[in-house]
């Protein structure tokens, strides 16, 4: 896992100058570090583990897994209200006799690792677009002065030179700031965006997905609906089509356990908290300047 997540390790190095804010740097590098950290780790449970495996009778287990897994499972909806261990076998499992309304299908977690990944691009993208934007201004006006390791005639030198670029170039960089500003700007649209992409990507739940997180302790034992399971559910169905010895069509109805979706649910529980404070902290930031 060391040897996964290593790599990382570069978006935390000190910087000897800053050009940004900790706001932006939280944006820029701790979020990106984050969501390519997630993705790495479900990429790795997706592809060196066994995302998904199922029950059935007849044919071969390798197949239904790999089919269920490229096409879709589901669940009933209505079936999440029904006491487990009496009326349903599990959360939203239950006989869909045929009802293809009643289904609520999942066809997301295949693309869990790559929608991560694409999140932290977007995330490193108003840094990318600073830097470039900045050209190394200020490290070519500090001139070294920081690491104060040099003569100090040179540093007197330096500092006259400084001093002097400053008054003849004063309130000159109004351009400057602007650009920096349009960047934090982009920071804040940027995460509205991303929260607004992934309420669509899990069909509706997501914007409200931490607030039932945190109610679900409060609500009653018989009343409990894990908001969790019902996001990422960890046991679903899913139908199986075949010819028979005469050609006639048989249903194959199989029970598929998804353990992938353990760590999804954790980590995109992290991911609402973690966006909803630096939401309100880019918001606060824009304000203030």
């Amino acid at each position: 896992m060391y040897k996964l997540l290593g790599g990382l390790k570069d978006y935390f190095k000190r910087q000897d100058i800053y050009t940004d804010s900790a706001v932006f740097r939280l944006h820029n590098s701790f979020t990106t570090a984050l969501l390519l950290a997630c993705s790495l780790i479900i990429t790795a449970t997706q592809y060196v583990g066994q995302p998904i495996s199922c029950i059935v009778n007849g044919i071969p287990t390798h197949v239904v897994n790999t089919f269920c897994w490229i096409s879709s499972t589901f669940t009933m909806p209505d079936a999440y209200k029904r006491e487990v261990g009496r009326e349903v076998a599990h959360p939203g499992v239950a006989n869909d006799f045929n009802d293809e309304d009643a289904k609520k299908y999942y066809t997301y977690y295949q693309w869990v690792c790559f929608v991560l990944f694409f999140q932290a691009a977007a995330c490193y993208l108003p840094k990318f677009l600073w830097d470039a934007t900045e050209g190394g201004l200020m490290r070519t006006i500090v001139m070294g002065l920081n690491i104060g390791i040099c003569r100090e005639d040179e540093k007197c030198a330096k500092k006259q030179a400084l001093i002097e670029y400053v008054l003849k170039r004063l309130r000159r960089h109004k351009l400057y700031v602007l650009r920096y500003f349009a960047c934090e700007a982009l920071c804040f649209v940027n995460i509205l965006v991303q929260l607004w992409m992934m309420n669509r990507f899990f069909d509706g739940e997501f914007y409200s997905y931490g607030w039932k997180v945190l109610k679900f302790s409060e609500v009653p034992q018989d009343q409990r609906l894990d908001p969790m399971v019902y996001v990422f559910p960890r046991v679903t169905k899913c139908i199986f089509y075949k010819y028979g010895a005469s050609g006639t069509i048989q249903k194959h109805d199989s029970l598929c356990i998804l353990p992938l979706n353990i760590v999804n649910e954790k980590t995109y529980i992290f991911i609402w908290f973690w966006f909803i404070i630096l939401a309100t902290m880019l918001f606060c930031l824009l304000i203030y300047r």
